[in-house]
């Protein structure tokens, strides 16, 4: 398959925590120059249809999701996101396990909702839902009613360690990493560890579970983002070499969520031909 520039493989719409409907996120993606792009949105495949359907002519559509996962070789587990691409996403096992970790997203959007109440905060659940439309309740949609509450000024700020960062930040019943690897290669897909060492962001994992992750079926490393300085993106890309895994390149766009643009980092031609070539659950659109 041959492409020009342009590959963006990670992005959100509001069927997860992103603000764009799917149909304006590939409309926006054809507009900023992009050939590919990923529709990742967290634990959910509800915006393919919608997206496939608005795509442009002379854009590629690469159906995918962000995966809540953790690992449990460190105490406490380490929180991390796998991007699964081209899975099928009907696979029983992979599905079950997917609704699974929608339904404690829920639970624990609501619970925070719970806490900040208890403190005082005024944003009900219902309005964090109605942010949601639908889709996949995430810290963001928390976030827009702290902003209509006018305690904080952008998601950003609702972000910090006083609000959604730590103070009110409860886990979630994520999947097993190496389960995840497992059950998207056995839907037929490939998949990249994101932004994994973005230590900005919390904990990481250390090189030597990457290691493993790679023996068991990883497929790749996003190693340009716009949370990694550039000894990280240096660190990252020997590593993919070393362990001879695809480095990537994306936005983790969110729309208005967050500043960062569609395209502010892209994929190789190389590396997206790579991604291809090991998958086979549903082709590229």
């Amino acid at each position: 398959m041959t492409v020009g520039t342009g590959i963006d493989l990670h992005a959100h719409s509001n069927a997860s925590d992103g603000t764009d409907t799917p149909a304006e996120l590939v409309r926006a993606a054809a507009d900023a120059g992009l050939v590919v792009v990923a529709l990742t949105d967290h634990d959910t495949t509800a915006g393919w249809a919608t997206a496939a359907a608005a795509r442009p002519t002379g854009l590629t559509l690469i159906r995918g999701a962000e995966i809540s996962c953790r690992w449990h070789g460190a105490q406490p587990a380490v929180s991390l996101h796998l991007l699964g691409y081209l899975f099928d996403p009907t696979y029983p096992p992979l599905a079950d396990e997917l609704d699974r970790v929608r339904a404690a997203r829920t639970v624990r959007g609501e619970r925070i909702v719970d806490l900040l109440r208890a403190d005082g905060v005024d944003i009900t659940w219902d309005e964090v839902l109605g942010y949601a439309a639908g889709g996949t309740v995430g810290r963001p949609h928390i976030a827009q009613a702290l902003i209509r509450a006018g305690l904080v000024a952008s998601t950003d700020e609702a972000f910090r360690p006083q609000w959604l960062g730590q103070r009110y930040r409860l886990p979630k019943d994520d999947l097993d990493v190496f389960t995840a690897v497992r059950l998207v290669q056995e839907a037929g897909g490939v998949t990249v560890f994101a932004h994994p060492l973005a230590n900005r962001r919390g904990r990481t994992v250390p090189d030597s579970m990457i290691v493993e992750l790679a023996a068991a079926g990883l497929t790749g490393l996003e190693v340009d983002h716009v949370d990694h300085d550039p000894a990280e993106r240096a660190h990252g890309r020997r590593l993919a070499d070393d362990l001879g895994l695809v480095a990537t390149g994306s936005s983790d766009y969110h729309g208005s969520h967050k500043t960062v643009g569609l395209g502010a980092n892209t994929t190789s031609v190389a590396g997206y031909e790579q991604l291809i070539a090991k998958a086979h659950g549903v082709p590229p659109l």
